[in-house]
């Protein structure tokens, strides 16, 4: 929106109330609210607050910075009580005024021009996948003596909330619940209600379903939009559905790993760069109709897999989803239509307008800017310094089912690491290519190291509840 729409929104919604959102490193959202009748005065001047207050974002001796709002993010606020226009902002320097290096927004801003300035490529389009479940009841409890969780689904008759006794038999048992559909697919209709909140908000949405978890996984997905819009867009999107959610006395979930035992959400990632309106990765007649651009670009993200999967699976709980031998692709690879991949060609996909590749590892936890950046720059790295991905080293192509090759083959491909703390360490080990055009820096990475650090500190120093099943009895 322009700051014309905006006031013509406010006016004719009868709009009080501004509400600014911005993200910290890890990617929870914050805000803080004024009244509409400053907005011009906002625009220009910004709002002051301590940074040092926001995880991983600055030092106490220098805490003072500003926001200032993109007034081209300008929605009517879909949830609130009291008219409201929310927007995104920038957080920058008291100072300067310029988007501070460690704010995510800022960040892939860098990211989107570095693609400019690079001579390769003047746009980059995704398509996200949402991937997360929607429970009934979620009881969580972590105490000094006591620890749990209970999730419950009126989809599944092993998870059945207390209250509900499932009189009418919809609830299902072993099967999975792909593409399932009504009246066993309980919540389409709430998935339908986010989904029109999401195209209300400027997102075309290609469909949403039932995904393979039964216990209440769900799934939407975008249409290709460009890089600097999507980012923006994600962060609305994971809030409708959250609160969407909430509305219909529901809980949603991006957790890669909530159940045991059950599928687990990712959040793929299809990705195609442009040139003057011209998709670069096309070339017909090639493996997948590829280009040699797009197959470097799959040859650098396979490159710093490793490194990238502090990023883009930066949770304790993403490496409980990525187990060797099922859809979750543990091993750096391509392929044709190959969910076993790390980066799937998907087959349908066969036209020049439409020709992508889909990142397949990454998942809901990720902060979209600093994930979406991170392979971005890992794909213009694997350009710059054209690395082919082939089969003697081990990126493919293929085809088949690598999980079915005997343990010596599988061997020789690369792995991702195995927990949160592994990837940590790749990223120490492995950072350069973030640097370029200094859209990543060495404080930022250092931050997100320490940060992250601290989860994998928590979680190892806790007694797991399955711990005292197989050892309080010794």
């Amino acid at each position: 929106m322009k700051l014309e729409d905006v006031k013509k929104l406010i006016e004719e919604k009868e709009v009080k109330t501004i509400d600014l959102k911005y993200s910290d490193l890890i990617g929870n959202w914050y805000h803080i609210t004024f009244p509409a009748r400053r907005l011009e005065y906002v625009l220009e001047n910004g709002i002051p607050f301590d940074g040092s207050s926001i995880p991983g974002m600055k030092s106490v001796e220098s805490g003072d910075m500003i926001l200032l709002p993109d007034i081209t993010t300008a929605i009517l606020d879909p949830f609130t009580y009291h008219p409201t226009v929310r927007m995104l902002c920038y957080i920058c320097d008291a100072d300067t005024r310029s988007g501070v290096k460690k704010d995510p927004r800022s960040l892939a801003k860098r990211a989107n021009e570095f693609i400019k300035q690079s001579g390769i490529a003047d746009e980059s389009y995704w398509i996200p996948e949402f991937e997360f479940y929607l429970f009934n009841e979620a009881e969580i409890s972590n105490k000094k003596s006591s620890a749990g969780y209970k999730f419950t689904s009126s989809e599944n008759k092993e998870d059945l909330p207390g209250s509900y006794k499932d009189k009418d038999g919809t609830a299902v048992a072993n099967r999975k619940g792909y593409h399932i559909d009504t009246p066993f697919d309980k919540y389409a209709d709430i998935r339908e209600e986010m989904v029109q909140l999401i195209e209300n908000i400027g997102c075309p949405v290609r469909y949403h379903h039932h995904e393979v978890g039964l216990s209440g996984q769900q799934e939407i997905e975008t249409e290709l939009i460009e890089f600097d819009i999507i980012t923006d867009k994600m962060m609305y999107i994971k809030d409708i559905i959250h609160n969407c959610a909430l509305e219909n006395d529901m809980t949603a979930t991006f957790m890669p790993k909530p159940l045991y035992d059950e599928a687990g959400s990712g959040m793929h990632f299809h990705i195609q760069l442009r040139n003057k309106g011209k998709n670069i990765f096309y070339k017909k007649g090639n493996y997948a109709d590829l280009s040699e651009e797009a197959l470097f670009f799959i040859g650098g993200i396979l490159k710093h897999g490793r490194s990238l999967t502090a990023f883009t699976n930066p949770s304790t709980n993403s490496f409980k989803r990525l187990l060797p031998g099922f859809e979750a692709p543990v091993k750096l690879f391509f392929g044709l239509a190959n969910r076993s991949a790390a980066i799937r060609i998907p087959k349908y996909a066969i036209s020049e307008a439409m020709k992508r590749i889909e990142f397949r590892t990454s998942d809901g936890t990720c902060n979209y800017y600093l994930a979406m950046s991170a392979l971005l720059m890992a794909g213009l790295d694997g350009i710059k310094n054209k690395i082919m991905p082939t089969k003697e080293n081990g990126y493919g192509p293929f085809d088949d089912n690598v999980f079915k090759w005997s343990e010596k083959e599988q061997a020789r491909l690369l792995t991702i690491p195995s927990s949160l703390e592994e990837a940590l360490e790749a990223l120490k080990e492995d950072h350069e290519y973030l640097l370029a055009g200094d859209v990543f820096n060495i404080e930022l990475i250092e931050s997100w190291i320490k940060e992250k650090m601290k989860e994998v500190v928590a979680v190892r120093n806790r007694p797991h509840p399955y711990e005292m099943n197989l050892y309080y009895s010794l």
